[in-house]
């Protein structure tokens, strides 16, 4: 089929292209800047039509000769007037749909009984499909509760808190009832249903295997981590304050968590086996297992997309120092512009450590090297095989290289001793003014121990790692310019 897909820079879209690819559409994606796909190994393969969900005059163009449409945006931007934005967004889109002749339209919204008082966001989000199937095209809406994935929102929001907090004082929502999905499981009934006529014009209550509680689904997270926590509950802590908690405990502001929080505290369960007779095919993953897997494909820097990836998340990248938090690891990035072509890069950060030292403040990697044999670690003793080759598998001093390929990536893994796992990784990628060569430092830490580790080397991060990017950069430049030059 001929599909347009909204959203594709998201969280959802950003893995449903690649699926419908594969499953043999011919795929259109609506982008505000085209820009953002550049990484994605699939934007080759797609038309791309710039425009906005909220400039009527792109939809036109956008749903031209479409057979279906997918609807994956929404406004929960921690803005006020997040709701009046979703209708006008998908009245615009709906009629535009139907002027387009598109057969269908799929949405993904959220799970919730309407006779409850649902939260202001799954409200907004129920009121989207509503406004979606009222222009007259065909609508299939799937509704789930929690997204457990690689990169979600919620899967992030129960790693950060488990990971970080060994007692937590808990708000009565922890106790509500929940019906947590896989990503993968929410990706398959959204491609099956393009072949499935009996999903259109329905609403389809998705959830995974298992119905939790908030409180189980920490839980369990910490078992399966071997990770030992307690939830003490707290009847006095709103959801304003909880919003206030998770934004300093996790990478999510606090925007964003409130009405992410506000939406914890309604059951949202399947309540009607719709799903299961329209996609029998389906078999939804238990939590844990949900679970297992995100983590493995975090573990395994297998993530395809974040809960961050949105447009509105993004201020630039072109910053020189970054502190980020993602997929439970602690990132500090340095950006440097060097006047030497990536080879020339690569030959200086691949030939650190052993006899050459780390070009600034040898002695402080040589007290590291100390500290670390005092503790039964192994120090910087073991150098490295050859002065000038990499191969992975090799060490070099305390660290060994997980990764190695000139002339753009060398990824070290740490094997000293720390309360985690922590990396060490140079990237040169070629700009018209030479390379621009990235230094990320990366910890992924166990416990609140972990945390105070990493947050107390600040200081001394601040100054070795910046001094050793600019002698990497200053060290590069200067072989470049000795090169001898051929005609």
């Amino acid at each position: 089929m001929r599909v347009l897909v909204t959203g594709a820079t998201g969280y959802v879209g950003g893995r449903l292209v690649p699926r419908l690819l594969a499953a043999g559409h011919q795929v259109r994606v609506l982008v505000r800047d085209p820009a953002r796909l550049s990484g994605r190994a699939w934007s080759g393969q797609v038309e791309q039509v710039r425009g906005d969900v909220l400039d009527e005059a792109s939809l036109g163009p956008a749903l031209e000769g479409m057979e279906a449409a997918y609807y994956l945006v929404h406004s929960m931007d921690g803005k006020p007037d997040f709701e009046a934005r979703d209708r006008q967004a998908a009245t615009s889109f709906g009629a535009a749909a139907r002027r387009a002749g598109v057969g269908r339209l799929l949405y993904l919204g959220g799970l919730g009984d309407q006779r409850s008082s649902l939260s202001a966001h799954l409200a907004s989000r129920q009121a989207t499909g509503q406004e979606l199937a009222a222009a007259g095209v065909p609508v299939t809406e799937f509704r789930a509760a929690v997204i457990v994935g690689s990169g979600s929102i919620s899967f992030e929001m129960v790693r950060y808190l488990t990971e970080r907090l060994p007692a937590m004082l808990c708000p009565r929502w922890v106790m509500q009832r929940i019906q947590p999905i896989a990503v993968r499981d929410v990706l398959a009934y959204l491609v099956a249903a393009l072949q499935v006529p009996a999903s259109a014009g329905r609403v389809v209550e998705i959830g995974g295997a298992d119905v939790l509680t908030y409180r189980e689904m920490l839980l369990g997270y910490a078992r399966l981590r071997g990770l030992r926590r307690w939830l003490l509950p707290v009847p006095m802590l709103t959801p304003e304050l909880s919003s206030h908690w998770v934004h300093w405990m996790t990478p999510i502001p606090v925007g964003i968590a409130r009405p992410l929080i506000e939406g914890l505290r309604s059951e949202v369960v399947v309540r009607d086996d719709l799903a299961r007779r329209l996609f029998p095919g389906i078999t939804p993953l238990p939590y844990l297992e949900a679970c297992r897997l995100a983590l493995q494909r975090t573990e395994h820097g297998d993530t395809e997309t974040r809960w961050a990836d949105a447009l509105w998340t993004s201020a630039g990248d072109e910053r020189p120092v970054t502190f980020e938090s993602e997929q439970g690891l602690e990132l500090e990035r340095r950006r440097l512009t060097v006047a030497a072509p990536p080879a020339a890069v690569y030959r200086v950060f691949s030939g650190l450590g052993g006899a050459r030292g780390w070009l600034f403040a040898d002695w402080s990697w040589r007290l590291r090297g100390l500290m670390d044999r005092a503790v039964g670690g192994v120090g910087l003793r073991r150098g490295r095989r050859d002065p000038d080759d990499l191969r992975v598998g090799d060490t070099v001093d305390f660290w060994r290289v997980e990764a190695a390929e000139p002339p753009s990536l060398l990824r070290l893994r740490a094997e000293m001793k720390v309360p985690g796992r922590a990396w060490l990784q140079f990237e040169a990628r070629a700009v018209p003014e030479g390379t621009r060569l990235k230094q990320t430092a990366f910890f992924e830490p166990r416990g609140l121990l972990g945390f105070l580790y990493w947050y107390s080397l600040y200081p001394v991060h601040k100054v070795i790692f910046s001094a050793l990017i600019s002698r990497i950069g200053a060290r590069a430049e200067a072989d470049a310019r000795s090169a001898p030059t051929t005609i």
